[in-house]
């Protein structure tokens, strides 16, 4: 087989690899030797900035199929048949560490899943919980500086966390499921994905329901204990890489199967919380959950790189059938992710060829960084035009509705709204075990010993305010364990 020339980017051949071009043996490089310019211009380019959050991730390509017909509720193309399928791309990260962190850390789970469809790439960027931190993307910002490390000393710290958590009980319920195993999962084969946010369906008779997206691992779900977190983070940093790039070069193909939950207008109206708030969970009793497909992941990215460093997620990427809902977190999100590639990767992130549809993109947008055009060539940048065939479809025109309210202000997320415990208490007395109890205890007391500083006593006491008024139990356990001597005031804060 004839071997390929060694070429320099605008493809010439060249021989001197190894050698720069020195003036005498031992004498100085040339400026002249362009093979060293241009392979030390772009080792030095090599990376783009990394993400400010889910900087840490794994990818894998695969398949989405439909196995229940859900037609009744979406006129999404890629739902309208049973066996329908399209190739997907899934992207599995920790949240606040960088790039180079641990993967076993105690933390979310990113769970951001792309599926090329016919009608456009559809983005589902969830995590491995069904809920968040906070309910309105106002204070993500906030929220995230205190995940990542102090100004000053550029160190994480629990005093930083336990404050910003203890100041926003809304918080609690993601908090108990972070301070639980589920927060350090083993690896990504073996944790459950969700959509978290509430999202809306629209059918061909343009009615419209309220979903939330499930994934269930069919792996079965296993997480590390603190303790083997620890030690993994040690030994092995990059673990659930290694364990889901062997599992699909071994064929063992990762699955998930695809729920939905679903609930009406009329039903929303009458829901004891805000169906939009991203802090809640819908029962399963009362909103069961309905089968809609599998996805597969069966091929590791040829270049980690290019496919998985590069791909872009936003929750705005949706299609005909699939739309967003009030969910304050999500319309956040429609600005700020896509705003985030455009800065990370370029304005013409989504050519490439992960983030690229692979059907038909047909629009006016042109030039910028790294612009391809291959696709539109000559043909015009405005529209409308006497020259080309791109027609809008009117079948594909957005949803209309009515407003509840007219009125325009900053309403305080929390009003009528305040709920925070009944569910965190749940999840410990109702969804947990003995030995899940235990270990929550155990984790959330290791990680509120690290607190310290002035404030150090108000933050504890005002947290564990929090866990008395989701469990007594839960409260009593960690206040005995942090050596916090219960007093009546506390209590009363409970009730």
């Amino acid at each position: 087989m004839d071997s390929k020339k060694l070429t320099l980017s605008n493809g010439t051949p060249y021989f001197e690899h190894q050698d720069s071009q020195t003036v005498g043996p031992r004498g100085p490089v040339l400026l002249q030797d362009f093979v060293l310019q241009e392979n030390l211009a772009h080792f030095v380019r090599e990376r783009i900035p990394e993400r400010i959050v889910h900087a840490k991730g794994s990818g894998a390509y695969g398949t989405f199929t439909v196995t229940h017909d859900i037609t009744q509720y979406t006129k999404a193309k890629i739902f309208s048949k049973v066996g329908n399928s399209c190739r997907m791309f899934a992207r599995f990260s920790t949240v606040g560490g960088e790039k180079g962190s641990a993967d076993t850390a105690r933390d979310p789970r990113g769970f951001a899943l792309k599926f090329y469809t016919e009608d456009g790439n559809w983005d589902l960027v969830g995590n491995n919980t069904p809920v968040f931190f906070i309910k309105d993307a106002k204070k993500f910002p906030d929220f995230i500086h205190t995940q990542k490390r102090v100004p000053k000393t550029n160190l994480k710290s629990a005093t930083m966390m336990w404050d910003f958590w203890s100041l926003n009980p809304e918080s609690l319920h993601q908090v108990l499921i972070l301070m639980s195993d589920r927060g350090t999962p083993y690896g990504y084969r073996h944790m459950h994905g969700f959509g978290s946010h509430t999202f809306s369906m629209i059918n061909d008779h343009n009615e419209r329901v309220w979903v939330k997206f499930h994934f269930k691992t069919k792996q079965g779900v296993k997480n590390f204990t603190d303790e083997e977190a620890v030690k993994m983070a040690g030994e092995n940093p990059d673990f659930a890489q290694e364990d889901l790039c062997n599992a699909i070069e071994n064929g063992n193909f990762p699955k998930w199967t695809m729920y939905i939950q679903v609930m009406t207008e009329e039903q929303a109206k009458d829901f004891r919380w805000n169906p939009f708030d991203v802090t809640k969970v819908w029962f399963h009793d009362d909103f069961p959950l309905i089968e809609v497909g599998e996805m597969e992941l069966n091929e590791v990215p040829v270049n980690y790189f290019a496919h998985v460093e590069q791909s872009t997620f936003s929750p705005s990427n949706l299609i005909n059938g699939i739309s967003f809902s009030p969910d304050k977190m999500l319309q956040g999100r429609l600005f700020s992710y896509p705003d985030a590639h455009r800065y990370r990767v370029g304005v013409n992130a989504h050519q490439l060829e992960v983030n690229r549809c692979p059907f038909a993109v047909n629009n006016y947008q042109r030039d910028g960084y790294m612009a391809d055009s291959s696709h539109y060539l000559d043909k015009p940048n405005y529209h409308p035009n006497s020259f080309d065939d791109i027609k809008p479809d009117p079948s594909y025109k957005n949803y209309e509705y009515e407003l509840d309210s007219a009125h325009v202000a900053n309403y305080n997320r929390n009003e009528n709204d305040s709920d925070h415990y009944t569910q965190p208490g749940l999840l410990y007395s109702k969804a947990m075990n003995a030995e899940d109890r235990d270990h929550l205890v155990k984790n959330i007391v290791g990680s509120m010993k690290g607190i310290d500083g002035p404030k150090k006593e108000e933050i504890i006491n005002r947290q564990l305010c929090h866990f008395f008024r989701a469990n007594i139990e839960l409260g009593m356990k960690i206040a005995s364990q942090l050596n916090v001597n219960i007093d009546a005031n506390m209590m009363n804060h409970s009730k």
